[in-house]
């Protein structure tokens, strides 16, 4: 099944935030720090890319990341020109002066007011680092994506305002690899997925890149060839039998999900970082030095005269 997700709402949402990045000086993107590629939205960066706009990227959930692969994607982001990245996770929360500072940073020090906008995808956790960072509850939180319907607007500082948008994707998910990525973490809302065609993706891929988490989770000693195999033998484990005794796959799918959602299968890095943007060094100028024009006689008329 093709995954796509683009309702009503989101397309208000973007038109609205397509609007507000002519008045906003930074953007702080919110990233699933399992899956960066995945969870970035395109269309936010060719709105950046229109306006100008720097951008810090926050990777979230980084609990449930592999720390390495974490810092290679911010060596990455680092390196990008009007980029800069920040780690937040249950382990290492985010505090709103290191969030400021990054973005004064990219600014520059001009003494006046900023406004930043915080985007992301639905269910990447931006509500509960709004209300982490701002030190109280102006966001509702929950475990389904599109909580968020609206936009606001707090005071972070004497210099500093930050507006709360909804968490959006985009009308097409070309890339459905991507997509079911963002199934897996729970990105599309329940009701626009098949749950057992997502949770079969997650099998393949766990089972060819983490089989050693899979092992330790379900105290497996070897592992099936493929996904059905695997997941038939998960159903026995757990219990996930139908009415006449055969695989209740809603249940077990179930179960896979919401173990990996989760970080119950262990920190999972689902993309590798591309290698740091090298910056070259501006070579010297061998040209010869231009020949400045005569100076005009004072005796020249003006061509417009």
């Amino acid at each position: 099944m093709k995954i796509n997700w683009y309702p009503g709402h989101m397309f208000k949402a973007n038109k609205e935030l397509a609007k507000l990045m002519q008045q906003i000086d930074v953007v702080i993107e919110v990233l699933d720090a399992r899956m960066p590629a995945a969870s970035a939205n395109p269309m936010l960066e060719g709105m950046r890319s229109k306006h100008h706009k720097p951008c810090v990227h926050v990777l979230n959930k980084a609990d449930l990341a592999d720390p390495k692969a974490t810092a290679a994607w911010i060596n990455y982001f680092n390196s990008k020109p009007g980029s800069a990245a920040l780690i937040n996770g249950k382990d290492q929360l985010l505090s709103v002066e290191n969030l400021l500072w990054q973005c004064q940073r990219l600014v520059g020090q001009e003494q006046r007011k900023y406004n930043a906008v915080i985007c992301g995808i639905p269910n990447v956790g931006k509500s509960t680092l709004m209300n982490q960072i701002a030190g109280r509850k102006l966001a509702k939180t929950g475990n389904e994506p599109a909580v968020t319907k609206a936009q606001q607007r707090i005071k972070l500082n004497d210099q500093w305002y930050l507006f709360d948008t909804p968490g959006v994707l985009w009308p097409k998910l070309e890339d459905q690899d991507a997509a079911h990525r963002l199934a897996c973490a729970g990105a599309i809302r329940n009701t626009a997925i098949v749950f057992e065609d997502v949770a079969f993706y997650a099998a393949e891929f766990l089972l060819r890149d983490f089989p050693d988490s899979l092992k330790n989770r379900y105290g497996m000693d070897t592992l099936p060839d493929d996904a059905e195999q695997f997941m038939t033998e998960l159903a026995g484990k757990r219990g996930c039998r139908g009415r006449y005794g055969g695989v209740d796959w809603h249940k077990v799918s179930e179960i896979l999900l919401h173990d990996y959602r989760e970080g119950k299968l262990g920190r999972l890095t689902l993309e590798p970082a591309p290698p740091p943007i090298v910056h070259k060094a501006k070579e010297p100028d061998d040209s010869p030095e231009p020949i400045d024009s005569p100076e005009p006689s004072n005796e020249e008329e003006s061509p417009n005269t």
